[in-house]
């Protein structure tokens, strides 16, 4: 089969067939593009929706990404992302793999068909020249032929007629001759011209046409075969990213297997674990006998403390803490407002990043020790006075944070029960948990309990019995001698004293200080002789007067 000797009457037919063969090449170009422009949005999206999804840092959600089934989504966004990337390595492959190799193929087989189309042009024009020398040698050679007849006949009838002169007859004659001759010239070049004209016809059905079109039939078929190799291709781009996309699945298969609901369970006990005893049981009162009143030993009134007995009337009051429930506002440094076990958890964290700190400030410190040991053996490369400034600043961050963490330390040990609880600062600072005998219940329940957002509040039906430890917790100031004032102080920020035993105070106001702050976090100031209670250190800025004891400023 070939298109030279089946199609040779088909040139303008195959020039449309190859053009249609180029428009579907070009439009499989198209498809390729637009599916890489597909995957490559698509895998935009994964990576978003991955991201969207992740855990912010430093926030509360990440804290939930400990539980397995947390971790197990966790990783399967991580592998969504990986899966996103092999879609863009599928984009990226069929742009360089298939689309730019076929835009070049393209522009080459158009240069191909059009050189081959060319000399089949050439080819039919040389072949319809021949044609019209044929015909107008043909005419000619015709033309010749009648004139030659007409000449003869015309001589024919002179000779005829005796009227005619013999010159004239003459003439006739030698006119006849010369069209005979022309026609005989005439009827050669048209034999000649005819020859030469079919031998070019033969050559052109059956070399140049043959020739052209069998390279048209070879051009069309390595497209179609271009083609062909393009959609292996197309398909082997997807079929290598399947090994990989199957670990991405296979990677969320085990996360998902990894998922351990008892694990889960335990870090819950962990994360909310108070570290409370459950209340004993409330021992039965017998108002029938109002002189033998017995007091549990449950009850938040200390039996060692017979000045409360008497406030409260010898009434026994089970413990309210399993009830109870926190107000908002800012955290105590010492996380006082939370139970004993998520304080130890809090402030053994705040240790560990306190160390961090030291050990990154230490050795900042030890650098700039270094560089001034250089500088000190090398003056030309600095001066090292220039250093002192920044060594000084290093090793005063040290001594900071070191006693920083000392006081978070002491606070830890005294949770964990290495220190004795502070019971006198305890009963100062809260009247209504001041007589409890459990070690860690004093030190959490007790301890800073007028903490503007770690007190605890009772609800509903225990609120009169608030109000009446309350103001017995005034009586208490009642019956003290005033304090005298020690300094001033001027109030940094705005503090609402919500809680028993605190007092509000504006920015900028000015107030006595009757008790400076003991290591608790909390100083006792007066207003207007009449107005007393505790505000947070941190929010004022003290001055005591040269005189007092340990005179000194805290900001």
């Amino acid at each position: 089969m070939s298109w030279g000797t089946e199609l040779w009457d088909q040139f303008d037919n195959l020039e449309k067939h190859t053009q249609w063969g180029i428009d579907i090449l070009e439009k499989y170009i198209k498809f390729v593009k637009e599916r890489a422009e597909i995957e490559l949005s698509y895998a935009k999206q994964l990576r978003n929706l991955s991201k969207k999804y992740q855990p912010k840092k430093n926030s509360k959600e990440e804290e939930e990404y400990k539980y397995t089934a947390c971790k197990a989504f966790l990783s399967t966004l991580n592998e969504m992302n990986d899966y996103a990337g092999q879609h863009e390595v599928i984009s990226e492959n069929m742009i360089s793999q298939i689309t730019m190799d076929l835009v070049r193929y393209v522009q080459e087989l158009k240069q191909e068909r059009k050189s081959n189309f060319h000399d089949g042009r050439k080819a039919q024009q040389h072949i319809e020249t021949c044609w019209k020398q044929l015909e107008s040698s043909k005419r000619r050679f015709e033309r010749d032929c009648k004139e030659a007849d007409r000449a003869q006949q015309y001589f024919e009838k002179m000779d005829a007629d005796i009227n005619v002169t013999k010159a004239d007859v003459e003439k006739a004659r030698q006119q006849a001759q010369l069209r005979h001759q022309m026609a005989e010239d005439s009827k050669a070049d048209y034999s000649s011209i005819l020859q030469r004209f079919n031998q070019e016809q033969w050559e052109y059905y059956h070399t140049h046409i043959p020739n052209i079109f069998q390279k048209i039939q070879e051009m069309e078929e390595r497209r179609i075969v271009r083609i062909g190799e393009s959609m292996k291709t197309y398909a082997e781009v997807d079929r290598q990213v399947i090994p990989i996309i199957g670990k991405c699945l296979d990677g969320i298969v085990k996360a998902a297997e990894s998922i351990d609901q008892k694990n889960d369970s335990q870090l819950v006990v962990e994360a909310y674990k108070s570290g409370f005893e459950p209340p004993g049981d409330i021992e039965f009162e017998d108002y029938t006998q109002p002189m033998k009143r017995t007091v549990s030993e449950n009850s938040l009134s200390s039996s060692k403390d017979s000045k409360s007995e008497l406030k409260f009337g010898g009434k026994s009051r089970g413990k309210l803490w399993p009830f109870i429930k926190k107000n908002k506002g800012a955290t105590p440094e010492d996380f006082s407002n939370l139970p004993p076990e998520q304080r130890r958890k809090k402030l053994q964290q705040k240790v560990d990043d306190l160390n961090k700190e030291i050990q990154k400030e230490t050795d900042q410190r030890d650098a700039i020790t270094k560089m001034k040991d250089v500088y000190l053996k090398n003056p030309q490369m600095g001066d090292p006075a220039s250093l002192d400034h920044k060594l000084a600043e290093a090793t005063q961050n040290i001594e900071k944070l070191r006693l920083e963490t000392q006081k978070f330390e002491a606070w830890l040990a005294e949770v964990e029960g290495r220190l004795p609880a502070r019971s006198d600062q305890a009963r100062r600072q809260s009247g209504m948990y001041d007589g409890q005998t459990h070690q860690t219940v004093t030190n959490c329940a007790q301890d800073r309990e007028s903490s503007p957002d770690g007190s605890y509040t009772e609800e509903q039906s225990q609120e009169s019995e608030l109000k009446v430890l309350a103001t017995d917790f005034d009586d208490e100031f009642d019956d003290e001698e005033p304090l005298p004032a020690i300094g001033t102080c001027k109030a940094l920020y705005t503090f609402e004293g919500q809680n028993e035993g605190t007092i509000s105070v504006v920015e900028g106001e000015v107030l006595s200080v009757i008790e400076e702050d003991k290591g608790d976090g909390w100083t006792r100031i007066r207003r207007n002789e009449d107005e007393e209670g505790y505000v947070p250190t941190s929010y004022v800025e003290v001055y005591l007067d040269k005189n007092a004891k340990g005179a000194k400023t805290y900001i």
